[in-house]
């Protein structure tokens, strides 16, 4: 005798899954926005670069997400950026002379987003400051080591011209900006998915 029909779940019960279920449609949203924001009048190196990486990483279940959608979602607010404020920007990530330095973001945000895979299932308040804060180093370390290393009389800070220790030191000022625009933007993603989820159920069973 054929089983009944109605022993397996219909196809409406099942929870939805893939790209477009609602959990990776709204972590996307949440990223996408979070990168947006760097449109707004910030203070220098206050942005969302670490923190969409690490929420990404945390919370997608898809790996290859979890990468790809804080890089694209950079990639698209930098286009934007360009296309707002006009060649000067542009020549960041088209020039020969910015491309290192430019990459070298890219590269953080893949990093950062592996780091995050360390906050799957585990995620609370102090490992994300903890995450967030060592994100944030490796941001400096990164990208001011590329500044260094490519380093001319046309696009380098002069003391990067001296030596790597004089550019890390001239580019500390910056780094509390880093590290406040991480812990800001982490708290705003990571906490408001946090309710969300209460909220909605389904968005528990289809991200990490």
């Amino acid at each position: 005798m054929n089983r009944p029909a109605s022993a397996s779940p219909a196809a409406h019960d099942r929870p939805a899954s893939g790209l477009f279920a609602p959990g990776p449609l709204v972590l996307i949203g949440m990223i996408v926005i979070a990168a947006l924001t760097r449109l707004l009048p910030h203070p220098p190196n206050f942005s969302p670069v670490e923190a969409v990486a690490l929420f990404g990483g945390a919370y997608f279940a898809s790996r290859a997400l979890a990468i790809a959608v804080p890089l694209v979602a950079m990639l698209v607010s930098d286009l934007v950026l360009g296309l707002t404020l006009g060649g000067t920007y542009f020549e960041h990530f088209t020039s020969p002379a910015y491309l290192a330095t430019w990459l070298s973001v890219y590269a953080c945000i893949a990093i950062s987003a592996v780091l995050g895979f360390g906050l799957r299932g585990r995620v609370n308040g102090a490992r994300v400051l903890g995450y967030s804060i060592v994100g944030s180093v490796l941001f400096f370390v990164v990208t001011n080591f590329a500044v260094w290393a490519t380093a001319t009389p046309m696009t380098a800070h002069p003391a990067c011209l001296v030596g790597l220790g004089p550019c890390y030191v001239a580019a500390l000022p910056f780094f509390q900006w880093t590290v406040l625009g991480t812990l800001f933007y982490a708290a705003l993603l990571f906490g408001g998915f946090a309710l969300l989820r209460r909220r909605v159920p389904a968005l528990r069973a289809q991200t990490v």
